[in-house]
């Protein structure tokens, strides 16, 4: 987080007053997001918090286009569920969604109601989902951006947070729009006057730097000194040169019906991939550490250990 200042709002403005004066207090470009605040936002506790993302930032696509890939790969790992999420914020408040997802990716059943209509039993289903989740992230290092209330708040960035974590940690067939950033105003009850406050959220990085699977080794030093010379190696991302390739080395013929030769979709390049590692385990060579998806997902690291692995092998080949 970085950037922060504030202002003061007095608690009984209406909503028109609140805007108003919210522009006059920040006194920055970011005034806008005072567009969105609501009647409730004057009624709160003493040290009760609010927060809201700032209308450009909703707009800003690679923010959009985050939102979209979360929503789109929650909807299809619950697909079997016949679950589809329309939108974050209102589809997993409550639990229910989150439980499934969690049940569905590790693997696991949670002891919890399966349907709660009152604030409390929602809020004691999240408690319960959340445990599980810190469980499996703590011990890797995550950070945790969440808790009960924020989820229950449906406050985006919580669950944006959430999800990013969650789709890092189970190695998600999806791939992130990375360096986006949110500015969220946050408006806090001090001594009975709102205080307002600008934050930058950070909710993605670069997808190496989330992932943190690999250790550092002679392909970070590659990276660090020609990673412009590397690009060339994309050409593999549709796992047709590495079917074809892997006909060659083997001397063989790849009948056309196991592969897509000229694949359009996500899918169909997953599954030239993976035929391809198939075909690299069939001729000695060891499982390949990326996964297909990583590949695909146009991950030059995953490329190059790819191979790497068919160079160490047929360097020798005649």
């Amino acid at each position: 987080m970085a950037d922060c200042h504030g202002g003061i709002l007095t608690s009984n403005l209406w909503v028109s007053d609140l805007q108003e004066e919210g522009k006059n207090a920040i006194n920055t470009p970011l005034s806008p997001a005072f567009v969105d605040v609501h009647p409730e936002d004057t009624q709160l506790e003493e040290n009760e918090e609010r927060t809201m993302i700032d209308p450009t930032s909703k707009d800003d696509p690679k923010f959009k286009e985050l939102v979209k890939v979360l929503t789109d790969w929650v909807s299809d790992v619950l697909v079997e569920e016949r679950i589809i999420v329309k939108q974050l914020e209102e589809d997993l408040y409550d639990g229910q969604v989150l439980q499934k997802l969690l049940e569905k990716l590790a693997g696991c059943k949670l002891n919890v109601a399966e349907v709660t209509q009152s604030e409390i039993g929602q809020k004691q289903k999240l408690q319960t989902v959340l445990e599980a989740v810190h469980g499996l992230l703590r011990p890797h290092g995550w950070a945790l951006q969440w808790t009960v209330d924020s989820i229950h708040g449906k406050n985006l960035v919580a669950i944006l947070h959430l999800l990013v974590s969650l789709a890092m940690h189970f190695r998600a067939p999806i791939r992130l729009p990375e360096h986006v950033s949110v500015q969220v105003v946050v408006v806090r009850k001090r001594e009975g006057l709102l205080h307002s406050s600008h934050v930058t959220e950070e909710l993605t990085t670069t997808t190496e730097a989330m992932m943190g699977r690999f250790e550092r080794d002679a392909f970070d030093t590659l990276f660090d000194h020609a990673p412009d010379k590397l690009s060339v190696v994309k050409k593999f991302a549709d796992g047709v040169y590495l079917v074809l390739l892997m006909g060659l080395l083997e001397d063989y013929f790849v009948p056309l019906h196991n592969f897509y030769l000229t694949p359009d979709s996500f899918d169909q390049r997953v599954h030239n991939v993976s035929f391809a590692f198939e075909l690299m385990l069939d001729g000695g060579l060891r499982k390949p550490k990326a996964r297909p998806e990583d590949v695909v997902n146009l991950d030059l690291k995953s490329t190059l250990r790819v191979l790497y692995n068919l160079f160490t092998k047929y360097k020798n080949a005649e």
